[in-house]
């Protein structure tokens, strides 16, 4: 006898193929069967007029403390996703922990829980933190050269010593044995902005020898330091020198020097490929972005040596003006102030949803002012109006092009409903499905879902995920695509998608009739074959 058959329903496996009549039977935490199913269950399902499909894999995420905060973070399991994979951008700032970067750990982590200490130092011993805590969903992490760069070398702006570079090379070889899926760098973020492509090249080489992934925010995203299209050469040129594969990350043309070009990177990628170089990208699908202060508004320059550096620069009347001009530059990439919204700031939440201009203007100062001003008070986040929608669309419709949220698992009650986040951590998935193929049409359902199951699966090289067929995991979603609808927007942006019927994570359910059910069925993964 199955634990559960789900009848009736139109099967979109994943492969993007055309979706077929078929029932699906599930044992354990496996489906065993598709097709026309007569044998008895436990539980029957009808799924007339539903799609029935792989659980969405969310391949770029920062939800690395979301779960120790709290294991029913379910803004992401609301939209259907049933793994996501942390440590993105370089930053996978749970692990490692030492003197040089457990104070990273505490201010990310502070504005959820302050009183929070963790209980281990390595890869190992966060994954074991993960486990122990339990999750809504299935989690997997990375690990990141930002954070192994900076447990070796603190935050200094120099080439690493061999003896450095070795260090490094062991936490990723370590890491990534004791079950990281991949590494990512954060190439535009300090310090990973401060290493050049030999020591990303180097420190890349454990993860190419076994097989896992290389994500890159890579070193530009739009016309300031090596410019985009270098950038995006560098990711290629680490896939053609150490045989990773490669994973460039919200792939996106920023600012008005780049927008209308987002085809071109596109072309490049595809001639990386036809020359064997294994390069896709991810992409979520909204016009505006989101980062810290200092990330958005901030030259790489500024920013050596951290946060209490960059506030003595600040205290210098020549240094600041320099950096004011700096700020200039990146409000105008980001459709002027009004286009620059508080996300986050913990020392006067009233800020939060109101633009850079907006605040200026009650503060009767510049917005390059303002920016500082807030900046000397905390390191807070912004959305930012980076993009424009010829671009995301070009982009999106690449067929190795993955959908991926760039935000984390978060809750709509409790420590992860603080701030005014970028929408996409409730509901990049809903869009996809509500606005790019029901209303737009921009490419079939077949052709979303393979975007967020097969194909981020085939990047991470699991071979149990991201398809129905038997042998598969059970993570397995019922819906019907006309109900799927994004409640949220950048004012509140803490309001569930809804539309999903039901969502079974490892044959469990995690919700049933549109509404969690308040269990813990997901898995820290560790193995390709998991």
């Amino acid at each position: 006898m199955f634990d559960l058959v789900i009848k009736n329903g139109t099967v979109i496996d994943g492969t993007g193929s055309a979706g077929f009549k078929a029932d699906v039977a599930i044992r354990g935490d496996r489906v065993v069967s598709v097709g026309e199913i007569s044998d008895g269950a436990v539980r029957e399902i009808d799924a007339s007029g539903k799609v029935v499909t792989p659980g969405f894999i969310d391949l770029h995420t920062h939800s690395d403390n979301s779960f120790l905060v709290d294991p029913y973070a379910d803004s992401k399991l609301t939209q259907g996703v049933t793994l996501e994979l942390m440590g993105n951008c370089g930053m996978s700032y749970c692990a490692p922990l030492n003197e040089n970067t457990v104070e990273g750990f505490k201010d990310r982590t502070a504005k959820y829980d302050p009183a929070f200490k963790p209980t281990w130092t390595d890869m190992d011993g966060y994954l074991s933190a993960l486990e122990r805590s339990g999750s809504t969903i299935n989690v997997a992490a990375q690990i990141g050269h930002g954070t192994v760069r900076q447990s070796v070398m603190g935050m200094e702006s120099r080439i690493p010593t061999p003896e450095e570079i070795d260090r490094m090379k062991g936490i990723f070889a370590d890491s990534l044995d004791a079950g990281a899926l991949g590494m990512s760098t954060g190439l535009w973020y300090a310090p990973g902005s401060y290493s050049l492509a030999d020591e990303v090249i180097a420190v890349t080489q454990p993860a190419a020898d076994r097989g896992k992934l290389y994500s890159s925010h890579i070193r530009s995203e739009a016309d300031d330091l090596s410019g985009l299209f270098p950038a995006h050469a560098e990711a290629i040129e680490i896939g053609r020198r150490t045989g990773a594969r490669i994973q460039i990350s919200h792939v996106k043309a920023v600012g008005p020097k780049f927008w209308g070009r987002g085809y071109e990177l596109i072309e490049g990628m595809e001639r990386a490929r036809a020359e064997g170089i294994d390069v896709a990208g991810d992409q979520y699908p909204y016009e505006w972005s989101s980062t810290g202060f200092s990330g958005a508004m901030f030259a790489r320059w500024a920013l050596v040596g951290g946060r209490k550096a960059t506030l003595d620069r600040l205290a210098d009347a020549d240094t600041r003006a320099r950096v004011r001009t700096d700020v200039t530059y990146y409000i105008n990439r980001n459709h002027s102030a009004a286009g620059c919204v508080v996300a986050s700031f913990p020392p006067d939440q009233a800020l939060e949803g109101r633009s850079l201009q907006d605040i200026a203007d009650e503060w009767g100062c510049e917005p390059e002012k303002a920016a500082l001003r807030l900046y000397e008070k905390s390191e807070g986040n912004y959305v930012l109006h980076s993009m424009e929608l010829r671009d995301v669309d070009q982009i999106i419709r690449w067929p190795l092009m993955a959908i991926a949220s760039d935000g984390s698992s978060l809750r709509d009650e409790g420590p992860l409903s603080s701030g005014k986040p970028h929408p996409r951590s409730y509901a990049t998935n809903s869009t996809v499905i509500e606005q790019f193929v029901v209303q737009r049409k921009l490419f079939s359902l077949e052709e979303a879902v393979y975007k967020m199951t097969a194909l981020p699966a085939s990047r991470l090289n699991l071979s149990r995920r991201g398809r129905i067929a038997p042998g598969q995991a059970a993570d397995v979603l019922i819906f019907d695509p006309a109900n799927v609808k994004q409640n949220n927007d950048f004012v509140n942006p803490h309001v569930y998608s809804t539309g999903m019927d039901y969502v079974f994570v490892n044959g469990k359910p995690a919700l049933e009739n549109g509404k969690p059910n308040g269990t813990l069925p997901g898995r820290t993964l560790r193995s390709l074959d998991d």
